[in-house]
């Protein structure tokens, strides 16, 4: 059974006050719900947050390096993350796609030393507004899939979490309908099938990220095919974020 997972990317914002703050409220609600919780803080938060002891809620890191390490300033490598108990990290998200032009082949590289470190990857696929227009966006997501995991043996694959982000739903307050979020994740899900197997394909969890919100989070996640989400301005305010964790 493929696990349900709620992972909030804090991405550059919330300075140390107010940051402890939040992780400590998170950290001190008794959470009800089926879902595994997961926070991604911007980095020099990571060993602090890793530290604290009764943790409920599992870290990952926004970024890493495709390095194992070496003379690389201002990067953070694999086995690092792994070292102080990080448990996922983010790969090809969209903002890094745009603005730090990560490619597919840096993306696979990075997917490479993240599983081989043993820290899970949650890799980030979707459209733009234009490609969503034109009818394209199958083939994009297709192509971002199969060129950065589709190297990956059945077992590896398997340690890999899916986020799909239609770029025109993210801080724009625009949303994928119910309809439109599962017909993106059957159509990955079909990709794994015909590359691997069906029972593969049913392991493998694929979150929905695209201003998701409390007010929408119960009805997306009630689709067969969207198995959580990765919650972008919402995972800064805590009753927005625990109401969306509480949806499953």
């Amino acid at each position: 059974m493929r696990k349900r997972i709620v992972a909030g990317n804090w991405k550059m914002n919330l300075n140390n006050s107010d940051a402890q703050a939040l992780f400590e409220s998170l950290n001190s609600n008794k959470i009800v719900s089926s879902a595994e919780v997961v926070i991604a803080p911007p980095s020099l938060y990571l060993s602090e947050f890793a530290s604290k002891k009764g943790q409920q809620i599992c870290l990952a890191a926004q970024n890493c390096s495709d390095n194992d390490n070496g003379a690389y300033t201002g990067e953070v490598s694999a086995s690092m993350l792994y070292s102080i108990g990080v448990k996922y990290c983010l790969v090809g998200h969209s903002e890094r796609r745009q603005y730090q032009n990560e490619s597919d082949v840096l993306l696979k590289q990075k997917v490479n030393v993240l599983l081989k470190n043993k820290v899970v990857p949650i890799f980030c696929c979707g459209e733009s507004l234009d490609k969503r227009k034109s009818g394209d966006f199958f083939q994009v997501i297709q192509a971002q899939i199969e060129n950065s995991l589709f190297h990956l043996t059945d077992s590896e694959i398997k340690e890999v979490v899916i986020a799909y982000e239609p770029i025109w739903a993210i801080g724009t307050g625009l949303t994928a309908s119910s309809d439109q979020a599962q017909e993106i994740h059957a159509f990955i899900r079909a990709l794994l099938v015909e590359k691997y197997s069906l029972q593969t394909a049913e392991e493998i969890s694929i979150l929905y990220g695209g201003s998701c919100k409390a007010s929408n989070a119960k009805e997306l996640f009630m689709n067969r095919d969207v198995d959580g989400g990765l919650i972008g301005g919402a995972a800064l305010d805590l009753d927005s974020f625990l109401a969306i964790i509480e949806s499953f």
